[in-house]
């Protein structure tokens, strides 16, 4: 089950109940990521959480881009969401929906410095607090999220 941004679930690190900011939804194209980053940035700001604006903007972005490039090259037209919530304890909380099937090609393992591509999900699983690749619509897709604390 994948955390929701809008109810209480559970995390192997115990229960908590997320608080939803927002959520944003766009076509699978690559200018999108930047706003993503963007919306995450401002919703930061908003909470005076800066402190956690560097590691939230790189793994947005890094997560962001996988869903896009999903979509992008199986062909799936649906459109990508990001929902940003803050958690109980002050955590946060992003998860990233897209509709493309199958799940990450590289599921946080290490990648060779050499690698032009594989490290997204590496930098999500050495620098979030938690985090995981589920399932949680009906159809295909899967989605990716993160939750940092300060």
């Amino acid at each position: 089950m994948c955390p929701s941004t809008t109810a209480t679930v559970a995390s192997r690190n115990g229960i908590f109940a997320p608080r939803s900011d927002f959520s944003l939804v766009f076509p699978p194209a690559p200018g999108w990521v930047r706003t993503a980053r963007e919306a995450v940035r401002t919703a930061l700001a908003a909470a005076q959480r800066e402190e956690l604006a560097d590691t939230a903007l790189l793994l947005t972005s890094e997560v962001v881009t996988n869903a896009v490039n999903a979509c992008l090259g199986s062909g799936c037209s649906a459109p990508v969401s990001v929902s940003v919530g803050w958690m109980s304890g002050g955590a946060l909380l992003v998860l990233v929906y897209d509709d493309a099937p199958g799940g990450p090609a590289q599921c946080g393992q290490w990648v060779p410095p050499e690698a032009e591509r594989g490290r997204g999900l590496f930098l999500v699983r050495t620098q979030a607090v938690d985090w995981g690749v589920c399932g949680n619509r009906p159809g295909q897709g899967k989605a990716v999220w993160f939750r940092l604390v300060g």
